[in-house]
């Protein structure tokens, strides 16, 4: 492997088969969904830069084939879910036992795979960053996208009157499915515009972005009093700059999101929040949105239009 774009950069091979070691597990990967963390690894843009050649791949459904030691509560056999320590893009890797998570139940591989890092993102968003409640607007930009497909359904599952933007006709009717009240295609239409006549411009309570740039700052413009727009990502390319006498003029609050700090800074905070998205998942209110299921040879393809933005929902590896 060499650093580059994924379809340049992946090659499939064979390597020595992993070996759990204190505190980890072996699993027999049953499905690694595509992040566009794994994009910025192929490209050495990431913030972690494994040394070469390693393989990508951060969230997977496995099964326990074998633990290692000092490792409690998980058996050989058992179907999990989490992130991947050695690349879930193949057909063994391993995972830390803290942040590995039993698969429910009601979800097939696929759909498991896809259940971690987005679902947990739009949990820790809108639940412990913006406080949401029964009766608020949530306006959910990339409303078809990985994670922004969960904040539809969590928003939902809250209680929340859901607007979702999407680009294109097919993600509007995916948006539509995951159960957002007003769908709104950025490509015809004026989400300010759409927000501030269906709330009498009062505007949206909470705003879920995972865009950035120009998304982030129209989002300024129909945000609610004592509104909260959460930051979770700059997939836009563009890392904007927050005008906070703004923020002090219309008295909104702008929440930054490292989900992954809860990790290390509260795990058992993690892992209550894998029970609530599990029960939420028996009550079918949280499924990912699977719209392709992919071989192993078909990942630097299938990140290569993950970065374009020409998937919607999750792209799935089975090996």
């Amino acid at each position: 492997m060499r650093l580059g774009e994924p379809e340049e950069a992946l090659s499939l091979g064979e390597v020595p088969e992993p070996e759990p070691g204190p505190g980890q597990v072996l699993v027999r990967v049953l499905g690694a969904a595509a992040n566009f963390s794994d994009v910025l690894m192929c490209r050495g843009q990431y913030q972690v830069k494994p040394p070469l050649p390693f393989t990508p791949g951060v969230e997977l459904c496995g099964e326990v084939v074998a633990l290692g030691a000092a490792v409690e509560g998980l058996a050989v056999g058992e179907r999990v879910v989490g992130a991947s320590v050695a690349g879930a893009f193949g057909e063994l890797a391993l995972m830390n036992a803290g942040t590995t998570f039993r698969a429910p139940s009601t979800l097939d591989d696929a759909q498991a795979a896809a259940f971690y890092i987005g679902y947990q993102t739009a949990w820790f968003a809108l639940h412990r960053r913006a406080r949401i409640a029964a009766g608020d607007v949530l306006l959910v930009h990339a409303a078809a996208g990985g994670v922004g497909s969960a904040a539809v359904q969590l928003g939902k599952a809250a209680g929340a009157t859901v607007v979702g933007v999407v680009g294109g006709p097919g993600k509007a009717e995916a948006a539509r499915g995951l159960g957002a009240d007003v769908v709104v295609d950025r490509r015809e239409e004026d989400f300010v515009a759409v927000v501030n006549e269906l709330t009498g411009r009062r505007g949206a309570d909470i705003v879920f972005d995972p865009v950035g740039g120009e998304t982030y700052r129209r989002s300024t413009k129909c945000v609610a009093f004592e509104g909260r727009i959460v930051v979770v990502g700059f997939a836009g390319g563009e890392i904007q700059s927050a005008p906070l006498n703004h923020a002090l003029v219309k008295n909104y609050s702008v929440d930054g999101l490292h989900w992954g700090l809860y990790l290390e800074r509260d795990p058992a905070l993690v892992r209550s929040c894998h029970e609530a998205l599990t029960g939420l998942a028996a009550a079918g209110a949280a499924v990912p949105l699977v719209s392709e299921r992919i071989a192993l040879e078909e990942v630097p393809e299938g990140l290569r239009r993950l970065a374009a933005g020409e998937t919607t929902g999750r792209v799935v590896a089975l090996p």
